[in-house]
C-alpha cells in the first residue's frame, strides 16, 4: 500500500510538474522509482536467503542456483533501466539496454544449457 500510495502521489505531482518543469518532473520520477527500489532491497535479500536454503536442503548444486539469481537480477535490473530511458524519452537506448540484458541472460545460461545436454546424453540409451 505504501508503494501504490507514494507512485500515485509522485504520479499526480509529474502530471501538475509536467508542464512547467519537464527535467525536474523526470528526476523526480526518477528518485521516486530509486526509492521503491532501496524500499525492496531487504525483501529481494529475504527472497534470495530463502531460495539459497531450498536450495541447499535439496541438494542442488549452488552454482546453478547463483547462476539463476544472476539471470533474474540482471533482467529486473535491464527492465529498470530500459524503463527509466523510455521514461527520459530515450526509446533507442531502451531497447539497447533490452538487447544487453538478454545477450548477459544468454551468456549465464550456456552453462546451464550445456549441463542439461550433457545429462540428457547420459540418459539416452547406449546402441
Amino acid at each position: 500500500m505504501q508503494i501504490a500510495g507514494i507512485a500515485l502521489i509522485t504520479t499526480f505531482l509529474v502530471l501538475v510538474i509536467k508542464e512547467q518543469k519537464p527535467t525536474f518532473a523526470f528526476l523526480l520520477v526518477l528518485f521516486t522509482g530509486t526509492g521503491i527500489f532501496l524500499f525492496l532491497v531487504d525483501q529481494i535479500q529475504k527472497i534470495i536467503m530463502l531460495i539459497e536454503n531450498l536450495a541447499a536442503n535439496a541438494n542442488v548444486n549452488m552454482m546453478y542456483v547463483k547462476t539463476i539469481l544472476k539471470i533474474i537480477g540482471i533482467a529486473y535490473i535491464a527492465e529498470f533501466a530500459a524503463h527509466i530511458s523510455k521514461d527520459a524519452g530515450l526509446g533507442s537506448m531502451a531497447a539497447k539496454v533490452e538487447l544487453a540484458g538478454k545477450i548477459l541472460i544468454l551468456a549465464l545460461a550456456v552453462p546451464i544449457l550445456t549441463a542439461l545436454v550433457e545429462t540428457i546424453i547420459a540418459m539416452m540409451p547406449v546402441r
